[in-house]
């Protein structure tokens, strides 16, 4: 630690409060190690075939870590799968999204939550977000409903539960096939239960920068069998189906999304390591969500009545007018006094080039006629947060100590005090 007495912005040429890099977040230890090393002496690295038997649901680490997963989560499924894109891709299919549909998702999170519609031939419709949690509001998402609409993808971005009690009263109105993506959120809860199990399918991410991992991976969680059936084929090429169907035909187009069993063994340590590697992160956040609370134009996160936020990252909301200093201008003197900070989060996907040149098939296809056209504008408290107000860092996670929350706070506390220099 390098905190200073020194006022002067480091920006201008003062001693910044943090000369030296943070932490590197926990990662694997020797029980994961360990595990890696038992499944190289076994030989077996992956063991999935295509044809209804024990091994089409893969190897003993992959089947394994599902019964754990089942166990931890309370659900009657879980399929393991190589990235949470892939989970995504997988629950699209099971959902029955294909050209001619809609899918409502959120412009405010990683792309994979709306590819999943195109790479069925269904189109995204954004829906704007909930300022306070930066989720989809739920009245936005009413408000896009058509007679196309199929689905909805709903994200617990930045690992804050959404709305589930209002999205979930608003797809069971209309028929709709809700996916969560708890990619950020595993250990997050509302109400006491768990993230991932709030829509019909949920889906995690094993990422190497997720809470938990294996490098990349995915889990996809239902408790609907029917679901689960068609997860199962879109994971595994869609080329046997499961049950007491008999067919050997695909009837569900299906890829290999399969999970290795080296994978599968760093992942079960890694779940079972859940709780451990979730406690100090929300400790940090809470650290220094308190040292924050009182700078005027600085709004820490929003924890919903009833939530448990994980905090994949810790964003704060920048009021330029409460604060009288642009946000990039307030972002680049905490950089220079050794905080790394980002601004904005994502671009809108709506206004990124996928979306804006339709570059892909399926706005070409002829059974989506006319859908699929963006403007500037569609989802306004998106663009808001986006442009204007959020702020975020990473460093949250259970490598950091009191310490260095507390030089956070401290630059911060410092920027706050003397903006008024950054706009003279």
């Amino acid at each position: 630690m390098t905190a200073t007495a020194d006022t002067t912005l480091a920006i201008h040429g003062g001693t910044p409060v943090r000369s030296q890099p943070f932490p590197p977040r926990p990662g694997v230890g020797e029980a994961e190690r360990r595990a890696v090393a038992e499944v190289m002496e076994s030989g077996v690295l992956s063991q999935f075939i295509g044809a209804w038997g024990e091994d089409f649901a893969g190897g003993p680490r992959v089947q394994s870590l599902e019964r754990a997963w089942r166990e931890r989560f309370g659900v009657r499924h879980a399929l393991s799968l190589n990235s949470a894109t892939s989970a995504l891709n997988a629950a699209a299919a099971a959902a029955g999204v294909g050209p001619g549909d809609e899918v409502i998702v959120s412009p405010y999170t990683m792309s994979a939550s709306a590819v999943c519609a195109l790479v069925h031939g269904a189109i995204p419709v954004f829906a704007d977000i909930d300022e306070r949690t930066f989720c989809l509001d739920p009245e936005s998402i009413r408000a896009r409903i058509t007679p196309r609409t199929k689905a909805i993808v709903a994200v617990d971005i930045f690992g804050c539960p959404a709305d589930w009690d209002a999205i979930m009263r608003i797809a069971d109105e209309h028929g709709l096939v809700v996916i969560e993506d708890a990619a950020q959120a595993p250990g997050a809860e509302l109400n006491g239960r768990p993230a991932g199990t709030l829509g019909h399918i949920g889906v995690f991410s094993l990422n190497y920068h997720k809470t938990i991992q294996c490098g990349e991976g995915g889990v996809a969680v239902t408790n609907d069998d029917a679901l689960a059936e068609r997860l199962a084929l879109a994971r595994n090429h869609g080329e046997a189906v499961v049950g007491d169907m008999g067919s050997p035909h695909a009837d569900i187009l299906g890829f290999n999304y399969r999970m290795g069993e080296l994978e599968a063994a760093i992942a079960e340590q890694q779940l079972a390591r859940l709780d451990e590697l979730t406690a100090p992160r929300i400790a940090n956040a809470d650290r220094l969500t308190a040292g924050l609370a009182d700078l005027e134009g600085v709004v820490p996160p929003h924890v919903p009545e009833g939530a448990k936020h994980v905090y994949y990252l810790h964003v704060v909301r920048l009021d330029e007018q409460a604060l009288g200093v642009p946000r990039a201008a307030f972002a680049a003197a905490l950089k220079a006094e050794g905080v790394p900070v980002t601004e904005g989060y994502v671009d809108p996907l709506y206004r990124q080039p996928l979306y804006r040149q339709r570059a892909a098939w399926a706005f070409s296809d002829p059974r989506n006629d006319g859908l699929g056209r963006y403007d500037d504008g569609e989802c306004p408290t998106c663009e808001r947060m986006r442009d204007h107000e959020v702020l975020f860092h990473p460093l949250v996670h259970g490598g950091l100590s009191d310490a260095d929350v507390d030089d956070i706070v401290a630059a911060f506390r410092k920027v706050h005090a003397r903006r008024g220099a950054l706009v003279r």
